[in-house]
């Protein structure tokens, strides 16, 4: 079943966000590799692809997990949650309707 896990970033992360970037990374490309991430990415904090030094607020990432405890324990290990990037973090089933 596919989960949304919607992340809320800590203030002035941006920092944090770019030196945990590569394992964040790394982490989701194991998920596409698997066939199981459908979408991720982050939310810039101003209405611009490239935020700059403004950031981002939090992140979106959809992917495919057993069950909620599975994708709430994938989440849970994040590296973002780890450099304390993530203030706050839900996962919720999620069913694609479109496209």
């Amino acid at each position: 079943m596919l989960y949304a896990i919607i992340a809320e970033d800590t203030p002035n992360s941006l920092e944090k966000r770019l030196e945990a970037r590569p394992q964040h990374l790394a982490r989701l490309t194991s998920l596409q590799d698997q066939g199981r991430l459908i979408l991720a990415g982050p939310f810039p904090a101003i209405d611009s692809v490239d935020p700059g030094l403004a950031g981002f607020s939090g992140s979106l990432i959809v992917a495919d997990f057993s069950d909620l405890a599975a994708a709430k324990a994938w989440a849970d290990a994040d590296p973002f949650i780890i450099a304390g990037v993530y203030q706050q973090v839900t996962v919720k089933p999620f069913r694609k309707t479109l496209p």
